[in-house]
């Protein structure tokens, strides 16, 4: 049965606690839901009713269910994308591949996507915020445009129906709620033209309006196509510039979409209609039920819940994002000199840019792995994990190469370690807060984030091996110091010193750092492929993945994907092409900025460049954690960090052997003290398996902390 939403006060004390440590990572709810715990309770516990988990079995069965992890989906494809990705370690895109059925959904789902043709019974009061703010942002306006034009159909003579109609619409789109807008049907008989004033409307129960009644001399001839042929020319192209524009910055403003789906509707199916067959009324004047078509009602102008809205299985904030693509490239690309915006203008529209194209990408490696076998699934996860990071860090230092320039290496390395310290700190803290404020406290599967911390302190070991040693055998060099004391045995101060590794030739890089560096790049994949190979064969138990459609009314239902495997390839390609040009303008418009800003290098690397590309994580992450299943939000953060370590740099070392760059796998000590805190930290606070919005407020505090210290750092020498 459902579990009662109302909780579990009034069962037994004994069962009441294991169910709510059971609903701990229970997500098998609302729209949003894509992984919890599977657990049959009844739906109100009393003495009578089934007896809970705990008083059936033991308290190591009631134990077990907290560590359960279960992949709960509509459809089998949904399943073996939620499967691939889990099993996999990668990025947990949120978005369905396949459209759920209809009759499944919630209401609110529902009302997003009403076509606003529908009558309600009771709708409440249409004085709100939303309907205000429309009012003061497209209502009055519009309302005066339509006047105007109405004028301009009544000087006309020949436009006066259609100007008698914009009139009537002129009121309506001042105020258009709760009130509808019918298609009505003429009589083909002309016998409705010699009716009296007072006649009788079967259609709406009372006396017919002038308006509405047909006439004689607009209905056929040469008076009809000429009026059509004014409204054609004259009022029509200006109104539906006007609906245009208001629905482009309807959808733009998200939370206004059923004022883009108010204008676009009227565009399309209210003004190219004969005024004649276009009936305007309140629905608090009509006694009985309306019949023939209704165009358009609507009661709301705004709706919170539209950040749920998808076009064809997109979310509504990918889809707005990608004319910023479109612009970033031709401004790029088109305005190189600098004429019309500056770098920093260009260096923000590409980052912005890199959010909806990681979106994208990650929606085609879930549809391709989705409709695929395990291999196919596991090359394509595999190839694009982590192309978004990958492209960016690559055409950096692809560029600073070619100039000879060690700054674009430094926020490479730093832009690394701001990804591994915000995905250990940040995005777990912060879900740890948010979730906090809805669930007292929090549970999640210890033993699987048991896993992923010794993979983490594996990786970070790994990936500053290099560091250590060269900390150890290498030469300290200065560039500047001064005698403070004037005694030759005295002090000396001492700016920008580093450990220099091409003593003698290089040999000790070349001998002994680069040889450790290579086979720390092999070690780590390796490394990486003994974890999965240890949750995915032999110790499955840990994790107890398995596919539970029981509790999803739709199950029943055969799965209809949003892309193809085709189609999400060519989206795959194109994507990944675009995100490759946007990374080459990031690293073209970033070197004024490292140049000209007071800003230290590290705070750029770690904070703009690590971050932006993760915000889709980091929503995800949050929406995990308001359903109560933390268990995903801190998964979020541990593969990407295992990414960064054990998939991203042997990439970059692997790289650098064929194409040379100043990339080396030598740390600055603020780096590694940073990396290795943090961890540590982690896996202090997930050592118990549960937590609350205090411990997420300690972890988002540390990271606060880190990245004031990079924000106050001396830039990197000979940057």
């Amino acid at each position: 049965k459902v579990p009662d939403p109302r909780g579990d006060s009034d069962g037994p004390r004994r069962g009441s606690l294991c169910d709510r440590h059971c609903a701990a990572i229970n997500n098998a709810q609302g729209d949003l839901g894509d992984l919890g715990c599977h657990l049959h309770r009844p739906r109100v516990p009393t003495a009578t009713s089934t007896p809970s988990c705990c008083q059936q079995h033991s308290e190591e069965v009631c134990e077990s269910c907290v560590v359960k992890t279960t992949l709960t989906a509509e459809n089998a494809v949904e399943a073996n994308k939620l499967s691939n990705n889990y099993k996999f370690g990668f990025k947990k895109w949120k978005s369905h591949v396949t459209a759920r059925p209809w009759e499944d959904r919630s209401e609110i789902v529902k009302e997003l996507y009403s076509d606003l043709n529908v009558i309600r019974g009771s709708a409440g009061s249409t004085l709100t915020c939303g309907n205000v703010l429309y009012l003061l942002l497209f209502g009055w306006w519009l309302s005066l445009l339509y006047v105007l034009v109405a004028a301009m159909m009544f000087i006309t003579i020949m436009g006066a129906p259609y100007g008698e109609l914009c009139w009537d619409l002129a009121g309506y789109f001042l105020w258009p709620f709760g009130k509808v807008i019918q298609k009505v049907e003429v009589p083909k008989s002309h016998q409705a033209c010699e009716a009296g004033v007072g006649e009788s409307s079967a259609l709406l129960g009372g006396p017919t309006p002038l308006r509405w009644r047909p006439r004689c001399w607009v209905g056929t001839g040469y008076w009809h196509h000429a009026s059509t042929a004014v409204w054609l020319c004259l009022g029509f192209p200006v109104l539906a510039l006007a609906h245009g524009l208001v629905c482009v910055t309807a959808w733009l403003l998200i939370i206004l979409i059923p004022v883009a789906k108010l204008s676009a509707r009227a565009t399309s199916r209210v003004l190219p209609l004969p005024p004649r067959r276009v009936l305007i009324r309140h629905l608090s004047m009509t006694e009985v039920p309306l019949e023939g078509e209704v165009i358009l009602c609507c009661y709301r102008a705004a709706n919170p819940y539209y950040y749920k809205y998808a076009v064809d299985g997109i979310n509504v904030f990918a889809v707005n994002l990608l004319p910023v693509v479109l612009v970033t490239l031709v401004l790029g690309y088109v305005d190189s000199p600098n004429h019309l915006t500056s770098s920093a203008v260009k260096f923000t529209l590409a980052l912005l840019s890199i959010m909806p194209l990681s979106y994208y990408i990650g929606m085609a490696i879930a549809s391709i792995s989705a409709q695929s076998n395990f291999a196919v699934g596991a090359v394509v996860n595999a190839t694009f994990g982590s192309i978004t990071e990958l492209t960016f860090y690559i055409t950096a230092l692809i560029k600073g190469s070619r100039e000879g320039n060690r700054c674009y290496a430094e926020v490479v390395k730093s832009a690394l370690t701001g990804t591994l310290v915000g995905c250990v700190l940040f995005v777990p803290g912060l879900c740890m807060v948010i979730g906090g404020i809805r669930h007292q406290e929090q549970r999640f599967n210890s033993r699987s984030a048991g896993v992923s911390s010794a993979l983490l302190f594996l990786s970070v070991g790994g990936v500053f091996a290099p560091t250590l040693f060269s900390k150890v055998y290498g030469k300290l060099v200065c560039g500047e110091c001064h005698n403070v004391t004037q005694n030759p045995l005295g002090h000396y101060l001492c700016h920008n010193c580093h450990f220099d590794l091409m003593d003698n030739n290089g040999t000790l890089y070349y001998s002994h750092v680069q040889p450790l560096v290579y086979t720390v790049s092999i070690l780590l994949p390796a490394a990486y492929l003994i974890g999965l190979f240890f949750t995915l064969k032999t110790h499955t138990h840990i994790y107890d993945i398995h596919i539970s459609d029981c509790h999803m009314p739709g199950h029943h239902h055969s799965a209809v994907v949003h892309w193809s495997r085709w189609r999400a390839l060519v989206i795959l390609l194109l994507s990944t092409l675009c995100m490759s040009a946007c990374a080459d303008l990031a690293t073209e418009h970033i070197s004024p900025i490292l140049t000209n800003s007071t800003i230290s290098q590290y705070f750029i690397g770690v904070t703009v460049l690590a971050m932006v590309p993760e915000l889709p994580e980091i929503v995800n992450g949050i929406q995990f954690a308001l359903q109560n299943n933390l268990s995903l939000s801190i998964e979020i953060g541990n593969c990407i960090a295992v990414q960064v370590c054990m998939l991203q740099i042997p990439i970059l070392v692997l790289f650098t052997i064929f194409y040379p760059t100043n990339f080396t796998l030598v740390f600055s000590d603020l780096h590694v003290y940073a990396s290795m805190f943090s961890v540590v930290l982690m896996n202090y606070i997930f050592m118990d398996g549960k937590c609350d919005y205090f411990q997420g407020t300690v972890l988002v505090m540390v990271y606060f902390i880190l990245l004031a210290v990079y924000f106050f750092a001396p830039s990197p020498s000979g940057c």
